[in-house]
């Protein structure tokens, strides 16, 4: 008998407020219920000050004056009652706060352990914090603060002057078609029609006007690219914002409007969240061709990592922002359990925090850069990428070694590749019966060979007669390159030593080599094996002239 009289009362009240279901599970607990009407009269119990108010302002119990009762006045005996109790009403429904009658208690002694046993009883703290039941004397009442807040609430509720439409759009027609009253389904068409005008203006005014004046400026292909899909989210956005001022005052079933606001509520942050995520995409992109214009490589390989920290934090803050405002979560014992457990992963993963900070210093100091040369310990190769966790290197073998930035950033690090000259330092070796004056001649030709060169370090260097060996006189050759790469390096070692080469074979010069003569007495009819010198110096000279033009020819011919 209860259930059936739950259920025709769920099809009077239109499942508004309190729909058959709720009151099955009413009289499922036992709780009492008293189905007369006193009860719709009744302010003894947050349970009974609920019934009164909401029943009195159904459609067919409409009786403002009675549910006002509900109110307290004592700060404000002027006020007119029925207004402010028909306000809070939409109000309500405008939050799509579906109240639960199942859920309210009807203890007439009810305290709230949360907040130091007052006895006060609120509805929703999140989306109404101010709106609440307190006991005065043997009442339960709206408080005074509540009354106080219903006017600020109601245009908060229907912004922009909405709220005259509640009072003009019920003059089209109370018919009902479809479950719906006549100036609903009007409400609901030229909402619809609303929308779609809108969208295509929005959508004429970005795509034709907006991206014609980018085009002119010169950006056709960033707004081709990166904001045509952001205007069109945007739109969107746009669209909800509509749907959420107007659908309100529409006054559907609660049931509908609870879920509807749900819904428009998570889809404002989520737009946002995407607009932002979208324009990521073009300020990378500004950061890239900023980067291109720096000679650094270091920076190149940062813009991919900025791009992917900061979309991961606008997709973490946004998803925050979903749960919170959106489906009104209670993102704070989240949080709390969040930082407790990052503090544990922290402990447990010290060396991965170590990595992402020292790849932060890396970022900072820039010791190397991508395609640098570098040694550190046992490591030698060509950097190929800086990671937020490691960093690859490309040794000479062709193998590729990964040293995690933790490491990396306290290790000792030599970066040939930051080298502005390459040294080259080797001894020429020759034959101890080589004359002082080929020796002169030949120190100057070496010297001229590495001012002629067009790779070599013309202020400094070393080329002088500097040691007698056991078997040689030892020539030391100390130059420096000017190169960016090492096969550039040997390309030009290369040169010097074939020009060495070629000067000692046109001058007679014989280069040392580890070796043991065997000293015989010569005779008269018979000469030795080691050539003779007699020209002296001023032919040496004439020699070495003309090699000099020789190599000065070859070289006019390439």
């Amino acid at each position: 008998m209860r259930k059936t009289v739950a259920f025709f009362l769920g099809l009077i009240w239109g499942a508004q407020v309190f729909p058959a279901q709720v009151y099955a599970q009413v009289f499922d607990a036992q709780i009492p219920l008293v189905i007369d009407s006193t009860d719709y009269n009744n302010l003894s119990s947050p349970y009974h000050t609920t019934l009164t108010f909401f029943y009195n302002l159904q459609e067919d119990s409409f009786d403002p004056v009675l549910a006002g009762k509900a109110l307290n006045l004592s700060e404000n005996p002027k006020a007119n009652v029925s207004d402010l109790a028909i306000k809070l009403k939409q109000v309500f429904d405008g939050k799509g706060i579906f109240v639960k009658i199942g859920e309210v208690p009807i203890d007439r002694n009810y305290t709230d352990s949360l907040r130091n046993n007052q006895q006060r009883y609120f509805f929703d703290e999140q989306r109404l914090p101010g709106v609440f039941l307190e006991k005065i004397g043997n009442q339960w009442l709206f408080s005074s603060f509540t009354v106080s807040q219903i006017k600020e609430l109601h245009t908060q509720t229907y912004p922009f002057g909405t709220a005259r439409l509640l009072n003009l759009l019920p003059k089209i027609g109370n018919d009902f078609y479809f479950g719906l009253h006549l100036w609903q389904l009007v409400g609901l068409f030229v909402l619809i029609l609303m929308i779609v005008v809108s969208h295509k203006v929005f959508t004429v005014v970005v795509d034709r006007g907006f991206y014609y004046i980018l085009i002119r400026a010169g950006y056709g292909k960033i707004a081709q690219k990166y904001l045509l899909p952001v205007a069109r989210v945007v739109s969107i956005y746009l669209i909800v914002l509509l749907l959420a001022i107007f659908i309100r005052v529409l006054q559907l079933p609660i049931g509908v409007v609870s879920w509807v606001v749900v819904l428009l509520n998570a889809l404002k942050p989520l737009l946002i969240t995407i607009i932002f995520y979208k324009l990521a995409n073009l300020l990378s992109s500004y950061l890239e061709s900023m980067a291109s214009k720096t000679a650094s490589t270091l920076d190149d390989q940062l813009v991919p990592l900025v791009r992917k920290t900061l979309k991961t934090f606008i997709i973490v803050i946004g998803t925050l922002f979903i749960l919170k405002d959106g489906l009104q979560l209670d993102i704070v014992p989240f949080l709390t359990g969040l930082s407790i457990g990052g503090l544990a992963f922290a402990l447990a993963a010290q060396d991965t925090i170590k990595n992402f900070f020292g790849s932060v210093m890396i970022f900072i100091d820039k010791p190397f850069q991508v395609g640098d040369w570098i040694t550190s310990g046992d490591v030698d190769g060509t950097v190929e990428e800086v990671g937020f966790r490691s960093t690859r290197v490309r040794t000479f073998r062709n193998s590729l070694v990964y040293i995690p930035n933790g490491k990396i950033a306290d290790a000792t690090i030599d970066n040939h590749g930051l080298r502005k000259y390459r040294r080259f330092y080797t001894q020429i070796t020759i034959t101890y019966d080589t004359p002082p004056e080929l020796i002169e001649v030949f120190v100057e030709g070496l010297k001229e060979l590495v001012r002629r060169h067009p790779s070599t370090r013309k202020d400094y260097y070393n080329i002088y007669l500097n040691n007698l060996s056991a078997y040689s006189l030892d020539i030391m050759f100390y130059v420096f390159f000017e190169v960016p790469s090492w096969p550039e390096e040997l390309k030009a070692r290369e040169d010097l030593l074939l020009g060495a080469i070629k000067l000692a074979n046109d001058l007679g010069v014989r280069f040392a080599f580890p070796t043991q003569t065997l000293h015989m007495e010569t005779f008269p009819e018979k000469r030795g094996l080691n050539p003779i010198y007699e020209d002296g110096r001023e032919h040496y000279q004439k020699r070495l002239e003309q090699f000099i033009a020789k190599e000065s020819n070859a070289t006019a011919k390439d």
